[in-house]
């Protein structure tokens, strides 16, 4: 599965995305690369996260307030910029988190009983 989004107006799969971010920084600070490989990963390959998705994705959450960056420099000594998890962040994962729990349950109702 590709995440792709061209469209300015917050769709199902671009929540997802933020879910998924926001979940990834929940275990510490990371540089966009990092995310993204972190949930190709965790999703054994199946969710691969473009770069030209991840960095808009990270853009308009730090503008958000849920995660904010800095350039560090990297153990192998390159620069990179470190996104986190903002306090406003960690309540909306919590949010989403919970939506997120009820809908798949739902959907698996459904699938099972329909």
């Amino acid at each position: 599965m590709v995440m792709a989004f061209r469209r300015k107006k917050p769709d199902a799969l671009q929540g997802t995305l933020d879910l998924l971010v926001l979940k990834t920084l929940s275990g510490g600070p990371q540089h966009g690369y990092g995310i993204a490989t972190h949930i190709e990963a965790v999703s054994d390959d199946t969710l691969r996260v473009e770069e030209g998705s991840i960095y808009p994705a990270l853009h308009r959450m730090e503008q958000t307030g849920w995660i904010a960056s800095e350039w560090r420099v990297t153990p192998n000594n390159r620069r990179a910029r470190l996104y986190r998890l903002t306090r406003a962040g960690q309540k909306h994962l919590e949010a989403e988190q919970e939506k997120w729990d009820r809908l798949t349950k739902a959907v698996g109702k459904i699938l099972r009983f329909a």
